[in-house]
Protein backbone atom coordinates (compact mmCIF):
# COMPACT_ATOMS: atom_id res chain seq x y z
CA UNK A 1 0.00 0.00 0.00
CA UNK A 2 1.03 3.22 -0.66
CA UNK A 3 1.71 6.94 0.92
CA UNK A 4 -0.81 9.44 0.08
CA UNK A 5 1.79 11.61 -1.09
CA UNK A 6 4.48 9.30 -2.39
CA UNK A 7 6.29 11.03 -4.92
CA UNK A 8 6.44 14.28 -3.85
CA UNK A 9 9.73 15.56 -2.97
CA UNK A 10 10.22 18.32 -0.12
CA UNK A 11 12.75 20.91 0.26
CA UNK A 12 12.87 21.80 4.05
CA UNK A 13 14.40 24.92 5.27
CA UNK A 14 12.87 25.27 8.45
CA UNK A 15 13.60 25.50 11.95
CA UNK A 16 12.45 25.35 15.57
CA UNK A 17 8.93 24.29 15.76
CA UNK A 18 6.67 25.71 13.09
CA UNK A 19 8.27 24.67 9.92
CA UNK A 20 9.00 21.48 11.11
CA UNK A 21 5.72 20.73 11.85
CA UNK A 22 4.49 21.34 8.69
CA UNK A 23 7.54 19.31 6.84
CA UNK A 24 7.23 16.57 9.68
CA UNK A 25 3.17 15.90 8.83
CA UNK A 26 4.05 15.98 5.19
CA UNK A 27 6.87 13.58 5.20
CA UNK A 28 4.09 11.37 7.67
CA UNK A 29 2.24 10.72 5.06
CA UNK A 30 4.85 9.70 2.50
CA UNK A 31 6.99 12.84 1.37
CA UNK A 32 10.11 13.20 1.18
CA UNK A 33 11.49 15.35 3.17
CA UNK A 34 14.61 16.46 2.41
CA UNK A 35 15.95 19.11 5.85
CA UNK A 36 19.06 21.01 4.67
CA UNK A 37 20.96 22.34 7.53
CA UNK A 38 24.34 23.84 8.41
CA UNK A 39 27.44 21.91 8.80
CA UNK A 40 28.43 21.68 12.27
CA UNK A 41 25.31 23.04 13.79
CA UNK A 42 22.44 22.10 12.44
CA UNK A 43 18.63 23.38 13.29
CA UNK A 44 19.49 25.14 16.91
CA UNK A 45 16.93 22.71 18.23
CA UNK A 46 19.16 19.94 18.38
CA UNK A 47 21.35 21.21 21.26
CA UNK A 48 18.25 23.49 23.18
CA UNK A 49 16.86 21.98 25.72
CA UNK A 50 18.88 18.96 26.30
CA UNK A 51 18.27 16.18 28.46
CA UNK A 52 21.77 13.96 27.86
CA UNK A 53 24.79 15.83 26.53
CA UNK A 54 25.83 15.77 23.33
CA UNK A 55 22.72 14.16 22.25
CA UNK A 56 19.93 15.27 19.52
CA UNK A 57 17.02 17.30 22.06
CA UNK A 58 13.83 15.82 22.47
CA UNK A 59 12.74 18.99 21.28
CA UNK A 60 14.65 18.64 17.43
CA UNK A 61 13.83 15.03 17.37
CA UNK A 62 10.00 15.02 17.92
CA UNK A 63 10.12 17.48 15.15
CA UNK A 64 11.93 16.04 12.27
CA UNK A 65 10.62 12.57 12.44
CA UNK A 66 10.70 10.77 8.73
CA UNK A 67 12.94 13.52 7.59
CA UNK A 68 16.68 13.17 5.53
CA UNK A 69 19.36 15.62 6.49
CA UNK A 70 21.96 17.09 4.08
CA UNK A 71 24.70 19.85 5.29
CA UNK A 72 25.18 22.34 2.51
CA UNK A 73 26.96 25.50 3.05
CA UNK A 74 24.59 28.29 1.10
CA UNK A 75 27.46 30.81 1.24
CA UNK A 76 29.65 28.83 -0.80
CA UNK A 77 29.34 29.49 -4.23
CA UNK A 78 29.39 25.21 -5.27
CA UNK A 79 26.86 24.56 -2.50
CA UNK A 80 24.35 27.17 -3.86
CA UNK A 81 24.85 25.15 -7.35
CA UNK A 82 24.12 22.05 -5.00
CA UNK A 83 20.99 24.01 -3.94
CA UNK A 84 19.58 24.86 -7.44
CA UNK A 85 19.97 21.11 -8.33
CA UNK A 86 17.79 20.25 -5.08
CA UNK A 87 15.32 23.22 -6.29
CA UNK A 88 15.08 21.72 -9.98
CA UNK A 89 14.99 18.51 -8.78
CA UNK A 90 11.61 19.34 -5.45
CA UNK A 91 8.38 19.88 -5.80
CA UNK A 92 7.92 22.23 -2.63
CA UNK A 93 10.61 24.83 -0.89
CA UNK A 94 9.01 25.06 2.93
CA UNK A 95 10.75 27.70 4.76
CA UNK A 96 10.62 29.89 8.11
CA UNK A 97 13.61 32.36 7.95
CA UNK A 98 13.13 35.62 9.10
CA UNK A 99 11.79 37.85 6.60
CA UNK A 100 13.67 38.29 3.68
CA UNK A 101 16.34 35.89 4.47
CA UNK A 102 15.59 33.55 1.24
CA UNK A 103 15.86 36.56 -0.34
CA UNK A 104 19.46 37.42 0.90
CA UNK A 105 20.63 34.10 0.19
CA UNK A 106 20.23 34.53 -3.56
CA UNK A 107 16.67 32.48 -3.59
CA UNK A 108 14.07 35.40 -5.02
CA UNK A 109 10.45 33.72 -5.93
CA UNK A 110 11.59 34.87 -9.38
CA UNK A 111 15.16 33.17 -9.49
CA UNK A 112 13.21 30.09 -8.16
CA UNK A 113 10.67 30.52 -10.63
CA UNK A 114 13.40 30.18 -12.88
CA UNK A 115 14.95 27.09 -11.77
CA UNK A 116 11.85 25.15 -11.49
CA UNK A 117 8.44 26.72 -12.65
CA UNK A 118 6.64 24.11 -11.19
CA UNK A 119 7.83 24.70 -7.42
CA UNK A 120 5.74 25.75 -4.56
CA UNK A 121 7.16 28.05 -2.27
CA UNK A 122 5.63 27.65 1.28
CA UNK A 123 6.80 29.96 4.29
CA UNK A 124 5.97 30.65 8.05
CA UNK A 125 6.06 34.37 8.96
CA UNK A 126 4.97 36.05 11.72
CA UNK A 127 2.57 38.59 10.10
CA UNK A 128 0.55 39.19 6.86
CA UNK A 129 1.44 41.67 4.52
CA UNK A 130 1.16 45.54 6.50
CA UNK A 131 2.95 47.75 9.23
CA UNK A 132 4.35 44.83 11.00
CA UNK A 133 5.10 42.39 7.94
CA UNK A 134 9.24 42.60 9.01
CA UNK A 135 8.53 42.16 12.99
CA UNK A 136 9.86 38.46 13.73
CA UNK A 137 7.56 36.13 16.12
CA UNK A 138 7.79 33.42 18.75
CA UNK A 139 5.25 31.26 20.33
CA UNK A 140 4.03 33.33 22.88
CA UNK A 141 4.10 36.40 20.60
CA UNK A 142 2.08 34.72 18.30
CA UNK A 143 -0.33 33.84 20.76
CA UNK A 144 -0.58 37.61 22.11
CA UNK A 145 -0.90 38.78 18.62
CA UNK A 146 -3.88 36.87 17.27
CA UNK A 147 -6.31 37.45 20.14
CA UNK A 148 -5.55 34.42 21.98
CA UNK A 149 -3.72 35.84 24.97
CA UNK A 150 -6.11 38.59 26.19
CA UNK A 151 -9.00 36.00 26.10
CA UNK A 152 -7.66 33.71 28.29
CA UNK A 153 -7.20 33.53 32.00
CA UNK A 154 -9.44 35.10 34.46
CA UNK A 155 -11.08 38.34 35.08
CA UNK A 156 -8.90 39.31 37.75
CA UNK A 157 -5.42 38.22 36.38
CA UNK A 158 -3.60 39.18 33.45
CA UNK A 159 -3.53 38.16 30.22
CA UNK A 160 -2.65 33.93 29.69
CA UNK A 161 -0.70 32.18 26.87
CA UNK A 162 -1.55 28.83 26.74
CA UNK A 163 0.52 25.42 26.60
CA UNK A 164 -0.81 24.19 23.71
CA UNK A 165 1.31 25.59 21.00
CA UNK A 166 -1.08 27.12 18.52
CA UNK A 167 1.77 29.96 17.19
CA UNK A 168 3.90 27.48 15.83
CA UNK A 169 2.16 24.05 15.61
CA UNK A 170 -1.04 25.65 15.13
CA UNK A 171 0.42 27.47 12.18
CA UNK A 172 2.66 24.42 10.71
CA UNK A 173 -0.82 22.81 10.07
CA UNK A 174 -2.07 25.99 8.61
CA UNK A 175 0.83 25.28 6.13
CA UNK A 176 0.59 22.00 5.72
CA UNK A 177 -2.95 22.42 4.39
CA UNK A 178 -1.83 25.23 1.72
CA UNK A 179 0.77 22.61 0.16
CA UNK A 180 -1.48 20.51 -0.88
CA UNK A 181 -3.79 22.36 -1.72
CA UNK A 182 -1.28 23.92 -3.73
CA UNK A 183 -0.11 20.63 -5.30
CA UNK A 184 -3.59 19.58 -6.13
CA UNK A 185 -3.97 22.78 -7.95
CA UNK A 186 -0.58 22.64 -9.78
CA UNK A 187 -1.70 19.23 -11.09
CA UNK A 188 -4.49 21.46 -13.09
CA UNK A 189 -2.89 24.13 -13.30
CA UNK A 190 1.32 22.80 -13.79
CA UNK A 191 2.22 26.07 -12.07
CA UNK A 192 3.98 26.50 -8.64
CA UNK A 193 2.96 29.43 -6.28
CA UNK A 194 3.38 31.07 -3.04
CA UNK A 195 1.84 29.89 -0.19
CA UNK A 196 1.83 31.69 2.99
CA UNK A 197 0.62 31.04 6.65
CA UNK A 198 0.79 34.16 8.74
CA UNK A 199 1.42 33.10 12.52
CA UNK A 200 -1.23 35.91 13.56
CA UNK A 201 -3.59 34.56 10.90
CA UNK A 202 -3.17 30.98 12.34
CA UNK A 203 -3.96 32.06 15.86
CA UNK A 204 -7.02 34.25 15.14
CA UNK A 205 -8.80 31.68 12.93
CA UNK A 206 -8.32 29.46 16.10
CA UNK A 207 -9.66 31.72 18.06
CA UNK A 208 -12.38 33.20 15.96
CA UNK A 209 -15.19 32.84 18.50
CA UNK A 210 -13.33 35.25 20.76
CA UNK A 211 -13.71 37.68 17.37
CA UNK A 212 -17.85 36.30 17.01
CA UNK A 213 -18.06 37.38 20.67
CA UNK A 214 -16.65 40.75 20.03
CA UNK A 215 -19.05 41.75 17.43
CA UNK A 216 -21.84 40.33 20.15
CA UNK A 217 -20.29 42.42 23.07
CA UNK A 218 -20.96 45.39 20.33
CA UNK A 219 -24.52 44.99 19.74
CA UNK A 220 -25.41 44.04 23.18
CA UNK A 221 -23.18 44.82 25.98
CA UNK A 222 -23.59 41.69 27.64
CA UNK A 223 -23.00 38.06 27.34
CA UNK A 224 -24.73 35.63 29.05
CA UNK A 225 -22.83 32.28 28.90
CA UNK A 226 -19.55 34.67 30.53
CA UNK A 227 -19.23 34.26 34.16
CA UNK A 228 -19.25 38.37 34.37
CA UNK A 229 -22.54 37.72 33.85
CA UNK A 230 -25.01 38.98 35.45
CA UNK A 231 -22.90 40.57 38.53
CA UNK A 232 -19.68 41.45 37.05
CA UNK A 233 -18.72 44.12 34.11
CA UNK A 234 -18.28 44.05 31.07
CA UNK A 235 -16.05 46.14 29.19
CA UNK A 236 -15.60 47.42 25.45
CA UNK A 237 -13.24 43.96 24.21
CA UNK A 238 -14.02 40.48 24.91
CA UNK A 239 -13.04 40.07 28.67
CA UNK A 240 -11.24 36.70 29.87
CA UNK A 241 -13.59 33.68 30.46
CA UNK A 242 -11.90 31.55 33.12
CA UNK A 243 -12.79 28.02 32.35
CA UNK A 244 -16.40 28.99 30.26
CA UNK A 245 -16.90 26.97 27.37
CA UNK A 246 -17.25 30.15 25.22
CA UNK A 247 -19.88 28.63 23.23
CA UNK A 248 -23.90 27.96 23.86
CA UNK A 249 -22.98 25.19 26.51
CA UNK A 250 -22.30 26.21 29.60
CA UNK A 251 -18.90 24.80 31.08
CA UNK A 252 -16.47 24.54 34.17
CA UNK A 253 -13.76 23.08 35.68
CA UNK A 254 -14.81 21.34 39.25
CA UNK A 255 -12.80 19.64 42.09
CA UNK A 256 -12.70 16.08 42.46
CA UNK A 257 -11.73 13.84 45.08
CA UNK A 258 -7.90 14.65 46.15
CA UNK A 259 -7.22 17.74 44.74
CA UNK A 260 -5.58 19.00 47.87
CA UNK A 261 -2.93 16.89 46.46
CA UNK A 262 -3.19 16.39 43.03
CA UNK A 263 -3.43 19.73 40.92
CA UNK A 264 -4.92 17.57 38.12
CA UNK A 265 -7.99 15.98 40.13
CA UNK A 266 -9.90 18.08 38.34
CA UNK A 267 -12.85 17.40 35.83
CA UNK A 268 -14.37 19.61 32.76
CA UNK A 269 -18.18 19.50 33.36
CA UNK A 270 -20.46 20.85 30.92
CA UNK A 271 -24.06 21.54 31.76
CA UNK A 272 -25.99 20.57 28.28
CA UNK A 273 -29.52 21.34 28.03
CA UNK A 274 -30.78 17.66 26.68
CA UNK A 275 -29.32 15.99 29.42
CA UNK A 276 -30.09 18.41 32.40
CA UNK A 277 -32.59 16.36 34.28
CA UNK A 278 -30.08 13.08 34.34
CA UNK A 279 -27.80 16.24 35.64
CA UNK A 280 -30.17 17.20 38.64
CA UNK A 281 -30.35 13.22 39.38
CA UNK A 282 -27.15 12.69 39.55
CA UNK A 283 -26.21 15.26 41.91
CA UNK A 284 -29.49 14.78 44.10
CA UNK A 285 -30.85 17.84 42.93
CA UNK A 286 -34.09 16.33 41.44
CA UNK A 287 -36.37 19.59 42.31
CA UNK A 288 -34.00 21.96 39.37
CA UNK A 289 -35.69 19.81 37.02
CA UNK A 290 -38.84 21.61 37.30
CA UNK A 291 -38.05 24.95 39.78
CA UNK A 292 -38.69 27.71 37.08
CA UNK A 293 -35.64 29.03 38.74
CA UNK A 294 -33.41 26.28 36.97
CA UNK A 295 -35.40 24.50 34.43
CA UNK A 296 -34.54 26.30 31.12
CA UNK A 297 -31.20 26.87 29.70
CA UNK A 298 -31.77 31.60 29.91
CA UNK A 299 -33.09 30.41 33.88
CA UNK A 300 -29.60 28.89 34.50
CA UNK A 301 -27.85 31.23 32.61
CA UNK A 302 -27.28 34.00 35.87
CA UNK A 303 -27.14 31.24 38.28
CA UNK A 304 -24.39 29.36 36.82
CA UNK A 305 -21.91 30.12 40.10
CA UNK A 306 -24.46 28.61 42.24
CA UNK A 307 -25.05 25.38 39.93
CA UNK A 308 -21.53 24.67 39.65
CA UNK A 309 -20.65 25.24 43.47
CA UNK A 310 -23.52 22.29 43.68
CA UNK A 311 -22.20 19.99 41.26
CA UNK A 312 -18.85 20.46 42.59
CA UNK A 313 -19.88 19.19 46.11
CA UNK A 314 -21.09 15.73 44.10
CA UNK A 315 -17.43 15.82 41.86
CA UNK A 316 -15.54 16.33 45.12
CA UNK A 317 -16.85 12.58 46.64
CA UNK A 318 -15.28 11.10 43.37
CA UNK A 319 -12.11 10.57 41.53
CA UNK A 320 -12.25 12.01 38.02
CA UNK A 321 -12.36 8.88 36.39
CA UNK A 322 -14.79 7.38 38.39
CA UNK A 323 -16.91 11.05 37.62
CA UNK A 324 -16.40 10.11 34.43
CA UNK A 325 -17.53 6.73 34.32
CA UNK A 326 -20.79 8.01 36.28
CA UNK A 327 -21.86 11.18 33.78
CA UNK A 328 -20.85 9.14 31.02
CA UNK A 329 -23.40 6.41 31.39
CA UNK A 330 -26.21 9.21 31.36
CA UNK A 331 -24.33 10.73 28.13
CA UNK A 332 -23.46 13.93 30.41
CA UNK A 333 -20.43 15.65 28.59
CA UNK A 334 -17.17 15.49 30.72
CA UNK A 335 -13.37 15.14 30.83
CA UNK A 336 -10.82 14.66 33.10
CA UNK A 337 -8.13 17.68 33.10
CA UNK A 338 -5.43 14.80 32.39
CA UNK A 339 -1.55 15.29 33.02
CA UNK A 340 1.13 14.52 30.70
CA UNK A 341 2.13 11.61 32.84
CA UNK A 342 -1.17 9.96 32.06
CA UNK A 343 -1.67 10.55 28.49
CA UNK A 344 1.93 9.17 28.18
CA UNK A 345 1.41 5.98 30.06
CA UNK A 346 -2.47 5.82 28.45
CA UNK A 347 -2.46 2.04 26.40
CA UNK A 348 -5.33 3.34 24.31
CA UNK A 349 -3.21 6.67 22.63
CA UNK A 350 -0.24 4.07 22.14
CA UNK A 351 -2.30 1.56 20.24
CA UNK A 352 -3.67 3.90 17.98
CA UNK A 353 -0.20 5.63 17.45
CA UNK A 354 -1.08 9.06 18.73
CA UNK A 355 1.83 8.23 21.36
CA UNK A 356 5.04 6.74 19.54
CA UNK A 357 7.97 4.94 21.32
CA UNK A 358 10.76 5.50 18.57
CA UNK A 359 14.40 4.23 18.82
CA UNK A 360 17.03 6.54 18.27
CA UNK A 361 21.08 5.38 17.78
CA UNK A 362 22.01 7.72 20.30
CA UNK A 363 19.05 8.96 22.67
CA UNK A 364 17.77 5.62 22.47
CA UNK A 365 14.18 4.67 23.35
CA UNK A 366 11.92 8.02 23.92
CA UNK A 367 8.12 9.02 23.02
CA UNK A 368 6.78 11.13 20.71
CA UNK A 369 3.88 12.91 19.54
CA UNK A 370 2.31 10.47 16.51
CA UNK A 371 0.03 11.15 13.14
CA UNK A 372 -3.13 12.93 14.50
CA UNK A 373 -4.47 12.05 11.67
CA UNK A 374 -5.30 9.13 10.23
CA UNK A 375 -6.03 7.93 6.45
CA UNK A 376 -7.22 4.19 6.19
CA UNK A 377 -5.17 3.59 2.79
CA UNK A 378 -2.01 5.55 4.08
CA UNK A 379 -1.36 4.52 7.54
CA UNK A 380 1.60 6.34 9.45
CA UNK A 381 5.04 4.62 10.14
CA UNK A 382 6.78 7.14 12.50
CA UNK A 383 10.76 6.34 12.17
CA UNK A 384 13.50 8.03 14.09
CA UNK A 385 14.61 11.43 13.37
CA UNK A 386 17.87 12.07 10.84
CA UNK A 387 21.49 12.63 12.11
CA UNK A 388 23.22 15.72 11.35
CA UNK A 389 24.22 15.27 7.47
CA UNK A 390 23.34 12.00 7.71
CA UNK A 391 22.16 11.82 4.19
CA UNK A 392 24.12 14.12 2.55
CA UNK A 393 25.78 11.61 0.09
CA UNK A 394 23.03 9.86 -0.21
CA UNK A 395 20.94 12.96 -1.76
CA UNK A 396 23.67 13.91 -3.83
CA UNK A 397 24.17 10.76 -5.89
CA UNK A 398 20.39 11.14 -6.38
CA UNK A 399 21.16 14.35 -7.78
CA UNK A 400 23.56 12.77 -10.11
CA UNK A 401 27.20 13.36 -8.15
CA UNK A 402 29.81 10.72 -8.77
CA UNK A 403 31.55 9.89 -5.76
CA UNK A 404 34.46 12.00 -6.71
CA UNK A 405 32.70 15.21 -7.56
CA UNK A 406 31.29 14.42 -3.76
CA UNK A 407 34.45 14.12 -2.65
CA UNK A 408 35.64 17.43 -4.38
CA UNK A 409 32.65 19.44 -2.58
CA UNK A 410 33.61 18.12 0.89
CA UNK A 411 36.96 19.44 0.22
CA UNK A 412 35.67 22.50 -0.89
CA UNK A 413 33.31 22.96 2.18
CA UNK A 414 30.09 23.59 -0.10
CA UNK A 415 28.75 20.20 1.71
Amino acid sequence: MGKALDGVRILDFTHVQSGPTCTQLLAWFGADVIKVERAGAGDITREQLRDIPDVDSLYFTMLNHNKRSVTIDTKNPEGKLVLEALIQKCDVLVENFAPGALDRMGFTWERIQELNPKMIVASVKGFGPGPYEDCKVYENVAQCVGGSASTTGFDDGPPVVTGAQIGDSGTGLHLALGIVTALYQRTMTGRGQKVLAAMQDGVLNLCRVKLRDQQRLERTGVMKEYPQYPNGTFGEAVPRAGNASGGGQPGWILKCKGWEADPNAYIYFITQAPVWAKICNVIGKEEWATDPDYATPAARLPRLKEIFAEIERWTMSKTKFEAMEILNGHDIPCGPILSMKEIAEEPSLRKTGTIVEVDHPTRGKYLTVGNPIKLSDSPTEVTRSPLLGEHTDEVMAELGYSLEQISALRVAGAI
